[in-house]
């Protein structure tokens, strides 16, 4: 796919040290190596597409004013037959550079040309990603943390398609464990206390409605016959009743959120085919463990952690983190894909350099683990914390919040920050239809084109194919802006890929649509001075629709075409 900002920025790169290299070769400057120097997009616009700092930074190396260096290399460094129209020195030495008409023109044929492929790179080609996020607790309802770690993981595993990787989405079923034996002992005391209700709850048990539901469903088919039996058999019915419904629920409600996995991995298999096992068996032949307390440690500090860990405690039963080793060994080891990003919270932050360092013990790459993590989230209304869902009065979870607001809204919101901040998600603003909603915006201009094209076919105006003559007529500082960020798209997509940040879309969309809306007021579409301007214009407009319709869809948010 056609990347117009990186052929030019690389076109104009190898230019520039080609024009080093006749300098040399004329003997006006140093035959020495030119210190590595920036092509990149000045923010003011004015001075110019491209700047390069190359001046700046040869000053010391060849013992010349920045200034006469700039002018040496743009003498030597033609333009004639390049996509570059002139250059011009500010200040002390900085060169900048300013594209030919036709470049622009190119760049909308480019997105009519491509369509829904507009945006695309390759960037990641041959390389294999596993995005495991969400992994909530089967044990209960997804909470509003699980809404954004859905978003993000789901708009990253989308972003990173787009460039070029081949992604698998994967949710972790902690169907083993601490959490399960808790989730059994809750309803066990639920079912007993429907024949005895003196039978107490313990405090650190699951005290939610769910669980009563489970116990009350459970007896509707079974009764009282797991009353008298021993409380192994009792906990293992109620368990194998209540799991898969509650695994099912997560399913459905992420559908629901737009997300659907690959994989649903489960804790429990690696217990039952010795993956468990064989992990504290093979740190120990490597001679990373030791006992101490009749536990048996990691040398975790061995491998740059903080501090050494227990990996199974005096009582045999290995510690939460076991499972979680192998499962990541089993993602870069036994299926081998090339990056494992997780989605974490950020009380993990403690956590991550202590499996990096039993990966690394193991012999895997750790480095080809990645963990993106995510702070909090706040909900607000009327400027206060919001805890308790409007409509039922109950903790907001994944499904209220979207009884509650938009699914659009949830989306795009979760991902206008980058992870790592704190997020205030407003509520009130969620559900607003003004300009002050980003998603309604950003919807609204792609509806706004819709309509003017709508409105000019009917008037027997519609665009015609891509006339290259027609759209180096698009000359105003607003089209040529408006352009500009068209051709940005795939290096932005390759950014939010490397940096995994889909925030970098939100953002790259909003400034579209705010583009369009201030081209839209300052250049007339219906009045315009000629035909064939006028279709140039409606070109762009339907640039500008397929540009946001495409990152839309890689944040799985709807593209209205009427509000």
């Amino acid at each position: 796919m056609a990347d117009c900002m990186k052929k030019a920025s690389e076109m104009l790169y190898q230019m520039l040290l080609d024009g080093l290299g006749r300098l040399v070769a004329e003997e006006k400057i140093p035959a020495v190596a030119a210190p590595s120097f920036r092509v990149e997009v000045p923010a003011d616009k004015s001075h110019g597409d491209f700047a390069a700092n190359l001046a700046m930074v040869s000053a010391k190396t060849f013992r010349m004013a920045p200034r006469k260096i700039a002018e040496l290399v743009l003498e030597a460094t033609p333009l004639e037959g390049t996509i570059f129209d002139r250059a011009e020195i500010a200040g002390p030495g900085f060169m900048n550079f300013f594209l030919k008409q036709d470049w622009f023109a190119d760049v909308v044929e480019t997105v009519l040309t491509e369509k829904d492929a507009y945006g695309r790179t390759q960037s990641g080609a041959g390389k294999r990603a596993l995005v495991e996020f969400v992994s909530a607790n089967p044990t209960g309802p997804m909470h509003v943390g699980n809404a954004r770690g859905g978003a993000l993981g789901d708009s990253l595993a989308e972003i990173l398609d787009w460039t070029g990787w081949e992604v698998e989405r994967e949710f972790y079923v902690n169907d083993a464990g601490n959490q399960i034996e808790k989730f059994a002992t809750s309803l066990e005391v639920r079912y007993l206390q429907h024949f005895d209700p003196s039978v107490k709850m313990p405090e650190d048990a699951y005290h939610g409605t769910d669980i009563v539901e489970h116990a009350e469903n459970f007896i509707a088919e079974n009764g009282d016959k797991y009353v008298d039996t021993d409380a192994k058999t009792r906990r293992d019915a109620l368990v194998a009743f209540a799991l898969p419904k509650n695994i099912v629920g997560l399913e459905r409600d992420l559908k629901k959120y737009r997300i659907v996995y690959d994989n649903w991995f489960r804790e429990s298999t690696l217990h039952k085919n010795g993956r468990v096992q064989w992990v504290v068996d093979e740190l120990t032949k490597r001679g990373y463990t030791y006992e101490k307390e009749d536990a048996v440690w990691f040398t975790a500090t061995q491998f740059g952690a903080d501090k050494d860990f227990v990996l199974v405690r005096a009582n045999g039963i290995p510690t939460y983190v076991v499972p979680d080793i192998a499962y990541h060994y089993d993602k870069l080891m036994v299926r081998k894909f090339d990056k494992a990003i997780d989605i974490l919270g950020a009380d993990h932050h403690g956590y991550v350099p202590r499996l990096k360092a039993a990966l690394t013990a193991l012999g895997a790459d750790a480095d080809r683990l990645d963990v993106v993590l995510m702070q909090m989230v706040m909900l607000m209304r009327d400027g206060e914390v919001v805890k308790l869902s409007k409509r039922s009065g109950k903790a907001i979870t994944l499904v209220t919040l979207l009884d509650e607001i938009p699914l659009d809204a949830a989306r795009f919101f979760f991902n206008t920050r980058e992870a790592n901040s704190h997020f205030e998600f407003d509520l009130d603003l969620a559900v607003e239809k003004s300009s002050q909603n980003p998603v309604y915006y950003v919807q609204y201009a792609h509806a706004r084109i819709c309509s003017l094209l709508r409105t000019m076919a009917e008037e027997g105006f519609s665009p015609q194919k891509s006339d290259h003559k027609h759209l180096t007529l698009l000359t105003a500082p607003a089209e040529l802006e408006l352009i500009r960020h068209l051709a940005a798209l795939p290096s932005e997509l390759d950014l939010a890929a490397k940096q995994y940040d889909p925030s970098k879309m939100t953002k790259y969309v909003i400034e579209l649509a705010t583009l369009f809306h201030k081209f839209y007021d300052m250049c007339s579409i219906k009045y315009a001075d000629s035909d064939s301007l006028k279709q140039a214009r409606l070109l762009l407009c339907d640039a500008v629709r397929q540009t946001i319709a495409n990152v839309l869809r890689i944040l799985k948010v709807t593209c209205p075409e009427k509000m």
